[in-house]
């Protein structure tokens, strides 16, 4: 075999290794972008279905109850300290000035 032959096999052989690597290459690319949008796609729905067992688990265990009781406010008046006392005083003056300029509004 000629040195030429030789090296004509060679580098004929390294085209080949380069197109066969390219083609591998291409293939555990495409599978991997395929597995990994398969991945997105479970971790959407997984995490839509957490969020729905977890509203339901709230749902379940804690209850909610709004009621106006007023009676606790006066009882605690009396545990108020000076400054928590003028605080409440202003928050009442601003809500009578409030309502008094609501009923003047429809006169």
């Amino acid at each position: 075999m000629e040195f030429g032959e030789g090296l004509k096999k060679v580098f004929l052989a390294g085209v080949g290794a380069i197109a066969t690597t390219t083609e591998t290459a291409k293939d555990i690319i495409d599978t991997l972008v395929e597995k990994g949008e398969l991945t997105v796609a479970q971790g959407k729905v997984f995490n839509e279905e957490l969020k729905y067992a977890a509203k339901e688990k709230i749902k379940e265990n804690i209850s909610v109850t709004v009621t106006k009781n007023y009676t606790d406010a006066m009882n605690s008046v009396e545990h108020m300290t000076p400054e928590e006392l003028a605080a409440l005083k202003e928050k009442i003056t601003q809500a009578e000035q409030a309502m008094n300029g609501e009923n003047n509004a429809y006169e």
